[in-house]
């Protein structure tokens, strides 16, 4: 999907469930992490983001497009626009959009460490200089024993 087909299908998705145009911008903004899209208040225009799109399909992206739209229509129409309005959650439950979005699972390494004398392991996602630490328990000294990658449902 490119940007006029969003900005096609944001219109299309206001009509249909909202009775109302939208007259403003649909963008895609790559640089969005923990959101599945963001309303403007200044500008009006809607920011999508197309991870959620790429990991969840495109029902679920219109799941999002509904979300965006009410907080752009409440707000044009000076109601409550923000999550914790009542306004705000019965026009959730009228279109049947989601309140939040699910988290986006991604791939992180993970260290293991393990104490030479006790042989307790652990895993910390940021390496460090075993040198310059000891075990928690016993104070014995500390090895990498590898890494793995997992993964996580945290954006």
């Amino acid at each position: 999907m490119n940007q006029t087909e969003l900005q096609q299908h944001m219109e299309e998705v206001s009509l249909q469930f909202f009775q109302r145009e939208f007259r403003h911008q649909a963008v895609f903004n790559t640089r969005l992490r923990t959101t599945g899209g963001r309303y403007l208040l200044k500008s009006h225009n809607i920011e999508m983001n197309p991870k959620y799109l790429e990991n969840f399909g495109l029902e679920y992206f219109f799941g999002i497009m509904k979300h965006e739209l009410c907080h752009y229509h409440l707000h044009l129409e000076k109601k409550g626009y923000q999550h914790r309005d009542k306004d705000f959650r019965e026009l959730l439950k009228k279109v049947d959009a989601p309140r939040f979005c699910a988290a986006i699972p991604r791939e992180i390494t993970m260290h293991e460490y393990t104490c030479k004398s006790c042989g307790k392991s652990f895993l910390r996602q940021r390496r460090f200089n075993v040198n310059r630490y000891r075990c928690g328990s016993c104070g014995g000294r500390l090895k990498q024993t590898g890494s793995k990658k997992v993964y996580t449902e945290s954006t």
